[in-house]
């Protein structure tokens, strides 16, 4: 068995769909299957994981020649927009696009049941839910770190933090605005600010936060971000599944999120805190009110003894499993 385990532009794709692609590259070796990070039509198998026009070319002719096509549903129109400069004005045409190039496929990778609802809608392609899940090995060690990046930033415990790409979709404004409304708490955004690709708007929450809101912008060593962070606030819109809550539950962090349907999964009061997800004003009142309770460290502690647990389920031992399987069936 040999694997053409490709990624469109991958020296410039970041963020979560990197990640993914760096632990299928894991479990990869840790299955002992050979592989090749170019498309190849000299393969048992292609795995796109961005179907860019490369990707659907190399997926056409392979389809054409016999070869099975698998390939991650990594990108919707609905998770596009709100994301970068320019990217609401693509979202409308990438739906039909991707409608197009999902079909290319024999099957399709979900990371969760959410994404794979949503994928239903493009193709009637074959579709599995596969987690990104989260490499407990990359977080060893993290507490350590604690002393040196809460001084690297000038933060207080309790700290509330994000991780990822700094963009609006991800529940920027809430979270500004949150640290408006709880001086008592210093705020902290782990991640790329990428000043140059984001909107106007996206720019202007930025300079505007208030002394408590802190925009770290790229952390060098991600452990750093888990071993500062005390409460994990994720206010996202919208997201396919969320590989900085999953690293932050295996950190034993308790997370608040918006009670959004990607998050359905998780239990409201034992694996985390949800806020409702109505109007802004309301969602934002209900995060008020979560971190205030937050602020007491029995409850944290619980929560986030809760989500260390839950998180195991999403271990890469556990998700190679499922790689396996589906490499076997398709091949």
């Amino acid at each position: 068995m040999k694997i053409s385990h490709y990624l469109e532009l991958e020296d410039h794709v970041t963020g979560g769909i990197r990640e993914s692609v760096a632990h299928q590259r894991k479990i990869l070796d840790r299955l002992e299957i050979p592989y090749t990070t170019e498309p190849t039509l000299e393969a048992d198998l292609l795995h796109c994981n961005l179907m860019g026009p490369r990707s659907v070319w190399y997926a056409a002719r392979a389809r054409s020649r016999g070869i099975p096509v698998l390939a991650h549903a990594h990108v919707t129109a609905e998770d596009f927009g709100d994301s970068f400069r320019f990217t609401n004005a693509l979202a409308k045409p990438l739906k039909p696009y991707l409608e197009r190039a999902y079909g290319l496929a024999d099957a399709l990778v979900c990371p969760s049941q959410y994404n794979q609802n949503l994928i239903q809608s493009y193709t009637d392609t074959p579709t599995t839910v596969v987690s990104n899940g989260v490499d407990r090995q990359k977080l060893e060690g993290f507490r350590d770190l604690e002393t040196q990046y809460r001084e690297r930033y000038d933060l207080e415990p309790p700290v509330v933090f994000l991780v990822g790409h700094v963009i609006k979709r991800k529940g920027l404004e809430t979270f500004v605005e949150l640290a408006r409304r709880l001086p008592e708490f210093d705020f902290a955004w782990f991640g790329p600010l990428d000043r140059s690709l984001k909107g106007r708007e996206t720019t202007r929450l930025i300079e505007t936060a208030p002394d408590n809101c802190t925009f770290t912008g790229y952390v060098e060593d991600i452990r750093g971000a888990y071993a500062a962070g005390d409460v994990f606030c994720f206010p996202t819109h919208e997201e396919n599944e969320g590989i900085a809550l999953l690293e932050a539950m295996a950190a034993g962090k308790p997370v608040l999120v918006r009670d959004i349907e990607t998050f359905a999964w998780l239990e409201d009061g034992r694996d985390c805190l949800k806020v409702d997800a109505g109007d802004d004003e309301t969602a934002l009142e209900g995060f008020v009110d979560a971190l205030e309770a937050l602020e007491d460290p029995a409850l944290r502690n619980r929560l986030g003894s809760s989500a260390a647990q839950r998180s195991e389920a999403f271990s890469l031992e556990t998700v190679a499993n499922q790689y396996r399987r589906l490499y076997e069936e398709l091949i």
